[in-house]
């Protein structure tokens, strides 16, 4: 075996070391962008005493409270008119309208809600392949450790 031989376990640890720092970057990102969702969500302080099932003192921070608080205002939206054009009735929306300004206000509430669950998600998702880049480098790398040392044992004369 030439020198060739070592090309491919160097590759591999190279691989492993680089998907170890990737996949440390991407649970980085997902852990902070996680928390500062949570924490942005528990500074606007919504109540959820609108929502049956929750404590009316608890406040909206994590993806299962802003889906139910999400999917109670779209129930309560829709009572006010099922759709925007509905609501509307063929003509431009008047914000003098009490029940167009606070049908805007609840579809813009609701947005916000479900933008923060999706971004939850997202965070999750992030992070979950952070730790399978993590494992893969330590897999990859480890498997082009052991085949370097496999190599470097075999005596000169039978390489």
């Amino acid at each position: 075996m030439g020198p060739q031989s070592r090309v491919w376990p160097i590759v591999m640890v190279v691989l492993g070391i680089v998907g170890l720092i990737m996949g440390v970057v991407f649970i980085y990102q997902g852990v902070s962008k996680s928390h500062l969702l949570k924490e942005a969500m528990r500074v606007e302080n919504v109540a959820l005493t609108f929502v049956p099932g929750y404590d009316k003192k608890e406040i909206i921070d994590c993806a299962p409270k802003a889906m139910a608080a999400a999917n109670v205002i779209r129930e309560h939206r829709r009572k006010i008119a099922p759709t925007y054009m509905d609501l509307l009735g063929g003509k431009k929306f008047d914000p003098s309208k009490h029940e167009q300004l606070d049908y805007a206000q609840a579809l813009n509430l609701e947005n916000y809600l479900y933008f923060a669950v999706v971004g939850l998600g997202l965070t999750q998702l992030t992070t979950a392949s952070g730790v399978f880049m993590v494992l893969m480098g330590i897999a990859i790398g480890g498997t082009g450790i052991r085949q370097l040392k496999s190599i470097s044992s075999v005596p000169p004369g039978r390489r």
